[in-house]
């Protein structure tokens, strides 16, 4: 309740609240000043209220006093019971732990106000877990409460645990939980084998690392403290078997080591051991954690293939072996009760095996062709042996044939063939070190010599020093060198082995004379360097050469011209057809044919004038009067007076000429203007002063003495 002094009970006073909870949590009265709770209080949820009180006049509705805080504090009650918050839980202890080992601590949490009564003081408690586990009241802790718990025997627990306030005292709040505790495993047992001794039958024809058995000894741990290591003991057999471990059955797999014969033994006898691989040393007083077990293996007889002598053969052979020779055998047999024979032959697998075959019955190998190790060094092929009785039943073996070397090659020099000297070399210089190779298969220690042939011997210029390590120099034997004088020269250099027969070879070796510098470096080996010292570049040589070019380019384009104007000389105006020859080199169509050559030739009028003297000869008396033809006379007339005139013009030419004339008419008869129709000089002509002449006219005589001469037409 809230009361002011200035209240005297007459109703003028009024009371306000106000702040955490007003209204809501709390009301007051306005007349009395009575503060209630209008609903339940919960400490847990808000433990205090702070609230402001005033007393207003209810006339003016101002404050008597000042305003005043105060606070309302939420008395606890137990009312909340313990809690494990985090449980259900889960925890494990070793098997065979000692009395009192920690197991798990728990811990229950109590909501009520631990600083006001035992609401929440906490007790532990085990409802259900006895006798094997204890825990502690105050703290929670779980111990184990019995020795030598086995796991083999239970392995999980489960444990209810009460925590309970006010002390544990009567009347207060409980909470349970569980505790599921397992028991881990330690290795407290050995393996045992659940039977003494194993029976095994196996093949004799397994194979070498083949599975031929299990046999499992038991342990009741648990993961690495089951794992079994197993061992054959040494003793009757042991020798040919091997066993592991299987990983994932803890197995022991008994497997060939050797091959089993039936007819060597029929049966083995051994101990096998059994023991763990991680060990506990606080359990060595239970005893030896191992165990042993015997396994008899009893051979069970099969039908073998044939067993050759040896997994390998190796032979050798000379590459120089004729064919035909033998170079070795292989031998196979049955060892089966009752062995049969054997069949011998290789197994083709490529065009190698064809060098060699093999009897079938002996086994003897011998070469089918001619061998040579440059070619092939080594041959690998495989030969098969196989019953006579049972050819299914076979065997085989690798054969490598070594091929020896035969010393047929001579030795040559490694690369390079050529070097060079400089021009300034001095005597005595090495200019180039040089190797031998040989083709031949080389043993070790073969040494190559070198030396220079007879034929080089006496010769001032280079020299051959054999270094006796396989290895020659190739040394000068002067001062200097000059390229002018010699730009190659050309050592030849006898190369032997040490091999019998002895091999050797003629090697000639290219020297180059070069321009160097002082220090023996090289400046250059080509042709350029000749003309260097006369003081010609590359740019002047080129010039030079394109000089030469251009006058070459400048003649023949003036023979060209000329030949030109030679050729139009030749040819005349058409005006003065006289002087003009034109050559046709075809016979052509006859009169009619106007389209072989140009028939203005014969329609020139300047041609028929009077005056008009002959051009092709000087007339040496004054010519004769011609004879007109006059208007409408025939062509035929007019040809014939011509002809006539000139027959008889003493300075016609004796060679046939060509006449124009203005107009030759249509449908020409004139027939043949050749002089065989002349009339005055058929009879008149006497060549028989040809004769006289020698022997360079003895045809043409021939030709004119005959009874029917020919005689030049004179035309003009």
């Amino acid at each position: 309740q809230l009361h002011s002094d200035l209240d005297k009970g007459v109703g003028t006073v009024k009371y306000t609240l106000s702040g955490d909870g007003a209204g809501t949590v709390f009301t007051i009265d306005e007349t009395t000043g009575d503060i209630h709770a209008i609903r339940s209080l919960d400490r847990e949820e808000k433990p205090f209220y702070t609230l402001r009180a005033q007393a207003v006049d209810v006339d003016t509705k101002k404050p008597l006093e000042p305003e005043s805080e105060f606070i309302i504090k939420v008395q606890d009650i137990n009312d909340n019971e313990p809690k494990f918050l985090d449980g259900p839980y889960v925890a494990s202890v070793p098997e065979m732990s000692p009395v009192g080992a920690y197991v798990l601590q728990v811990k229950a949490t109590d909501a009520d106000d631990p600083t006001y009564g035992n609401s929440a003081r906490v007790v532990y408690s085990i409802l259900q877990g006895q006798p094997y586990f204890s825990i502690d009241p105050k703290t929670g802790v779980i111990r184990t409460a019995l020795p030598n718990m086995d796991r083999e025997v239970k392995e999980q627990y489960q444990v209810l645990i009460q925590a309970k306030d006010m002390g544990g005292q009567l009347g207060g709040l409980a909470g349970t939980t569980t505790v599921n505790v397992t028991l881990t495993d330690v290795n407290d047992n050995p393996p045992r084998f659940p039977k003494s001794i194993f029976h095994l039958k196996v093949p004799e024809s397994s194979q070498v690392g083949s599975a031929i058995g299990r046999i499992r000894a038991v342990d009741p741990d648990f993961g690495k403290n089951a794992e079994i290591e197993y061992s054959i003991v040494p003793g009757d057999g042991g020798n040919l078997f091997d066993i592991s471990t299987d990983d994932s059955t803890q197995e022991g797999v008994i497997r060939l080591k050797k091959p089993l014969d039936f007819e060597t033994k029929k049966a083995y006898t051994f101990k096998v051991e059994a023991s763990n691989l991680h060990l506990d040393h606080r359990f060595h007083s239970v005893g030896p954690f191992k165990d042993t077990a015997t396994v008899k293996i009893n051979v069970l007889d099969t039908e073998e293939p044939p067993v050759f002598s040896k997994p390998l053969y190796t032979m050798e052979v000379y590459e120089d072996t004729p064919v035909g020779t033998i170079i070795g055998a292989v031998t196979a047999q049955d060892l089966d009760a009752g062995s049969s024979s054997v069949r011998y032959y290789i197994d083709w697998k490529n065009d190698v095996d064809t060098f060699f075959s093999i009897d079938a019955t002996e086994g003897t190998i011998a070469t089918s062709e001619l061998l040579d190790r440059e070619s092939t060094a080594q041959y690998n092929f495989s030969i098969i042996a196989s019953k006579v009785s049972n050819p299914l039943l076979a065997s085989r073996v690798n054969v490598v044939i070594n091929i020896l070397d035969v010393n047929e090659f001579p030795p040559e020099i490694s690369v390079p063939y050529e070097t060079s000297v400089c021009e300034n070399a001095k005597a005595g210089q090495v200019i180039q070190t040089v190797t031998a190779a040989d083709r031949d298969l080389s043993p070790a220690g073969q040494r190559f010599s070198f030396r220079l042939s007879p034929e080089a011997s006496n010769k001032p210029n280079f020299t051959v020093h054999d270094y006796r390590n396989n290895t020659a120099g190739i040394e000068t034997r002067r001062n200097g060198y000059s390229r002018r004088q010699q730009e190659l020269y050309f050592l030849p250099v006898v190369i032997e082995d040490s091999s019998y027969p002895v091999q050797s070879s003629t090697n000639t070796m290219t020297i180059r004379v070069c321009r160097c510098d002082s220090d023996g470096t090289i400046l250059s080996c080509n042709v350029e360097a000749i003309f260097l010292p006369v003081g010609l570049s590359t740019g002047a040589l080129v010039a030079i050469l394109l000089c030469i070019v251009i006058l070459l380019a400048i003649v023949v384009l003036y023979v060209a011209l000329r030949r030109q104007k030679k050729k139009d000389t030749l040819m005349t105006s058409k005006e003065d057809i006289r002087d003009n020859v034109i050559h046709y080199d075809d016979e052509g169509g006859g009169e009619e044919d106007t389209q072989a050559f140009d028939m203005g030739a014969l329609r020139n009028p300047k041609a028929m004038e009077e005056s008009k003297l002959r051009r092709d000869i000087k007339p040496e008396a004054p010519r004769l009067p011609r004879a007109r033809a006059e208007e409408g006379a025939g062509i035929q007339d007019f040809i014939h007076q011509r002809l006539q005139e000139n027959d008889g013009d003493p300075s016609a030419p004796p060679y046939d000429s060509l006449a124009t004339y203005a107009y030759e008419g249509t449908g020409s008869v004139a027939e043949s203007l050749s002089s065989i129709d002349s009339l005055a000089t058929e009879a008149d002509q006497d060549y028989d002063y040809l004769s006289d002449w020698g022997p360079r006219f003895k045809v043409l005589a021939e030709m004119f003495g005959e009874e029917e001469s020919y005689h030049p037409e004179k035309v003009t």
